[in-house]
């Protein structure tokens, strides 16, 4: 997927990798991975959501390629990504398996950070030996677990089989999004951002969603309509710091309330008024401060390294 798609300038072009590298995962689907920073630094992995790319995570690795080692990726079928007919949650932790063993040394610790599809990523692999051989600390940002159609509110109904119909038809459409216009633009940010969410923002956001090829979009939309990593939760036993906005339709704060109550080892709950879901565009300095507090706490680099 070309650069070009996204916007170029302001705090949400995407900067350039220090390297890129291809991935291969279990199944031969190909990832594009982007390492950003200097070598040595503190590494942080960032997954992105659905209908995204690693040009949503554009603010977080500007900041923090300052001083640290961060790897992004492309989810199987996104950015970079070639699509795959293998769209499933274990596709999507082998895939982030993948990225760990091929950017970090034997037993190397990061913070891994996940955005919505990405953080559900990160609760599917939770219990594979590589994710645990090196996952120092996870932040989880707007996501959730089960239940996203139900609990959905981008259907302005009273929570029912109507709403939940209506919610599963919009968000598996198979319609083209077309070109960003502001009608679309008005659109997504009633989705997915909150009403203060400035118009800089709301473009960068509307060029990378629109940017997902529309099977890609509908196909993980059934992933998501079923999903259930509840189980995944309860197994994700390192330090783990949650971000919700109050005002997110798509995975409203109930389910990072439900996320911090079964966490074995939540580290904070952080509701931000206003938000929605897209909270690394929307509050990207609080974001990465959450980044960076996890890797000054959790993330010990070994001298000389």
């Amino acid at each position: 997927m070309s650069r070009l798609t996204y916007v170029a300038t302001g705090p949400y072009a995407p900067p350039t990798p220090a390297r890129e590298l291809t991935v291969i995962s279990a199944d031969g689907a190909r990832l594009h991975v982007e390492v950003h920073g200097p070598e040595g630094a503190p590494p942080v992995v960032l997954a992105h959501g659905w209908t995204c790319s690693t040009a949503f995570w554009a603010a977080q690795i500007r900041d923090l390629a300052t001083d640290h080692r961060v790897i992004a990726y492309d989810q199987r079928g996104h950015g970079r990504s070639p699509a795959s007919p293998a769209c499933t949650t274990d596709a999507l932790a082998d895939d982030l398996e993948a990225v760990l063993a091929q950017t970090l040394a034997p037993g190397e610790k990061a913070v891994i950070a996940g955005h919505s599809m990405g953080g559900m990523t990160v609760m599917a692999a939770s219990a594979r030996p590589r994710f645990q051989e090196h996952a120092a600390a996870v932040l989880l940002c707007s996501t959730g677990s089960s239940k996203l159609v139900a609990q959905a509110r981008v259907v302005p109904l009273r929570a029912g089989r109507m709403r939940t119909w209506l919610t599963a038809h919009i968000l598996g459409s198979r319609a083209p999004l077309g070109p960003v216009t502001p009608v679309a633009k008005r659109i997504l940010k009633y989705a997915t951002m909150g009403a203060g969410s400035a118009p800089h923002m709301v473009e960068a956001c509307a060029h990378i969603v629109h940017a997902c090829p529309r099977a890609v979009r509908h196909a993980w939309s059934q992933v998501l309509e079923r999903l259930d990593l509840d189980h995944g939760v309860r197994e994700l036993r390192v330090p783990t710091a949650v971000v919700a906005g109050t005002e997110d339709r798509l995975t409203p704060p109930a389910h990072a309330r439900f996320l911090a109550a079964e966490l074995p080892d939540c580290v904070g709950l952080t509701e931000l008024p206003g938000l929605g879901h897209m909270t690394p565009v929307e509050a990207p300095e609080l974001v990465t401060g959450k980044i960076r507090e996890l890797v000054t706490t959790y993330v010990h680099v070994k001298e000389g390294a």
